[in-house]
């Protein structure tokens, strides 16, 4: 393994685990607020990534697309909520789901905020370890980004998919549920099945990243920054 490599997944496997861990963590900590313990009691609400690493979404995939120079992404194990025990199962479903998202939106903004500092303590002279510190803040805002845009994608086992079921009335909220048994199909479908169809059916490209893109320049642009 090279350096190139070895410098490719640094700044995006650190910025990429972080972001998943807090997101996760999200989840957990708002489902207590709102009545329910068991990621508390299940020793989830710890920054610690190990407790929350699945092998593949967290390690073997990013760093694949890393390699690979493609847009990297990936996923933690799942915090476990009990809907059920939830104050106001159905209107708190829609909050603990939207915990995720927002927690990424707000370390994108803390992203900004450290690319900012960076860039201005360098003078502009980006080399060495300021060079490095600022890929992996400019890495962190862009994931951070990514991972609440998709996340919201109102499908399971999206989070948006639990705001849909959370709003929807119960009969319908039941049907929708059972299309989470097909998660895994419905991931491979979005991320590689639909792009082979076809172009235009290329949910990431043609509507996660304009978003993705539109929501970075925005943050960079409160901070004086801009993206090449």
């Amino acid at each position: 393994m090279n350096s190139n490599i070895i410098y490719e997944i640094a700044v995006w496997l650190v910025p990429l685990v972080i972001a998943i861990v807090f997101h996760e963590v999200a989840h957990g900590l708002v489902a207590r607020k709102l009545g329910d313990t068991t990621a508390e009691r299940k020793g989830r609400l710890s920054l610690n990534p190990i407790r929350h690493i699945d092998p593949f979404g967290t390690l073997v995939l990013p760093m694949l697309l890393a390699i690979s120079h493609a847009p990297v992404f990936g996923w933690a194990k799942p915090v476990p909520v009990n809907y059920r025990r939830l104050n106001n199962p159905r209107r708190d479903m829609v909050l603990v789901a939207l915990a995720g998202p927002g927690m990424n939106l707000l370390l994108a903004l803390v992203g900004t905020a450290i690319l900012s500092v960076t860039i201005m303590a360098s003078g502009g002279a980006q080399a060495g370890a300021t060079a490095f510190v600022a890929a992996n803040a400019l890495n962190f805002v862009l994931i951070n980004i990514f991972l609440a845009v998709f996340n919201l994608l109102p499908v399971p086992p999206f989070d948006g998919g639990h705001v849909v079921e959370g709003l929807l009335p119960r009969p319908l909220a039941t049907r929708f549920r059972k299309v989470g048994r097909y998660s895994l199909l419905v991931l491979v479908a979005l991320l590689l099945v639909l792009p082979a169809i076809s172009p235009r059916a290329d949910v990431v490209g043609r509507i996660v990243s304009p978003i993705v893109e539109q929501v970075t320049r925005l943050l960079l642009g409160i901070f004086g920054l801009q993206l090449r």
